[in-house]
């Protein structure tokens, strides 16, 4: 048997994703309409169709995105060490990505990968209310091989921090897998968040199961992700199926808060008023970071839900997915 590293993390939180830019651009409702996108949801496209939407959007901003990478954007701007391991192709894209990822305070030193595909990019369409629409080409993500793992880098940190999105290709799954492996031989934390509900349809049985053998200590989930993995519809019903199952629970509701159930204690906070609700992308990458900051630190369980409620209501406050504000200012001001 491995045994455990006892030893101070040298990181707070390491986390594996995917390695994408985000594209993003205002438009009206007909153009949702207009190009048969799925309002509000998160599609898999391939490169000649993120190379179709492109040419249709209006003008927009391009930032290194990816929803692990968000979170990691969001905690090194509270004050935690930490690293991203993700797969870039060695394009201009990928430049940009490592660029943004180290200027953040994040390490990040995954080889680039030569030759086809692409780095991967978003392709995020936000509607006058708001609400975004993406649509991604995983690009050089979907083939991060369990080969490029450091794992002395893995069980040095305090927490693992994986993204479901990145579950559904064949060589990051495995990837995640053997990480999984080493965090929990050195004694480390593993939480998963679940990205998007489609996710959880083609993989339940493995995160049911992942559940069961009791390798993720803390889960995030929002309120459909939530009714998608219990099989649940109730929102009470799915927390109680699925709290008595994690160590940790996180399920984030939007506009009507989130609650968390750790260790079989509940905690509830409502969500933080914004004056305009200008771009939803990032909120609930925002909310892991928030929570995760006050979770590495120790911090009582409803202070941990503030903080996320924090970090998300500042995101969606602007354009893009991760923060602007000077983070440890608002949270110093508002807790």
């Amino acid at each position: 048997m491995p045994v455990p590293d006892t030893t101070a993390p040298r990181y707070d939180v390491i986390a594996i994703g995917n390695a994408v830019v985000d594209v993003i651009a205002s438009c009206e409702e007909e153009l949702i309409e207009e190009l048969q996108l799925s309002r509000g949801g998160m599609t898999l496209i391939d490169e000649a169709r993120a190379d179709e939407l492109y040419e249709a959007m209006p003008p927009a901003r391009e930032v290194s995105g990816g929803s692990a990478a968000n979170t990691l954007a969001g905690l090194a701007t509270l004050g935690l060490e930490c690293a991203f391991i993700g797969q870039v192709a060695d394009d201009q894209l990928g430049k940009v990505f490592r660029h943004d990822m180290r200027a953040t305070g994040i390490d990040f030193d995954t080889p680039a990968r030569e030759g086809e595909p692409a780095t991967g990019r978003v392709l995020i369409f936000v509607t006058p209310d708001g609400e975004r629409t993406m649509n991604t080409f995983l690009g050089a993500g979907q083939y991060l091989p369990a080969s490029a793992l450091d794992e002395e880098l893995i069980a040095s940190a305090g927490i693992l921090y994986l993204e479901g999105y990145l579950w559904d290709p064949e060589e990051p799954r495995s990837a995640m897998r053997r990480a999984i492996e080493v965090a929990r031989a050195a004694g480390r934390k593993v939480a998963f968040t679940a990205s998007e509900s489609f996710v959880i349809e083609r993989h339940r049985d493995d995160f049911c199961q992942m559940i069961d053998d009791g390798v993720i200590d803390i889960l995030f989930v929002n309120e459909s992700e939530l009714a998608t993995l219990t099989g649940e519809e109730d929102f009470e019903a799915g927390i109680q199926w699925l709290g008595d199952k994690v160590p940790v629970l996180v399920a984030t509701r939007s506009e009507k808060g989130a609650v968390a159930i750790a260790h079989g204690t509940r905690a509830e906070v409502a969500a933080v008023p914004v004056m305009k609700v200008v771009d939803t992308t990032g909120a609930g990458d925002q909310f892991a970071a928030g929570f995760l900051s006050g979770y590495a630190r120790g911090e009582p369980l409803t202070r941990c839900l503030k903080r996320g409620a924090i970090c998300a209501s500042e995101v969606i406050s602007h354009y893009g997915p991760r923060p602007e504000a000077d983070m440890q200012a608002l949270m110093a001001e508002r807790l």
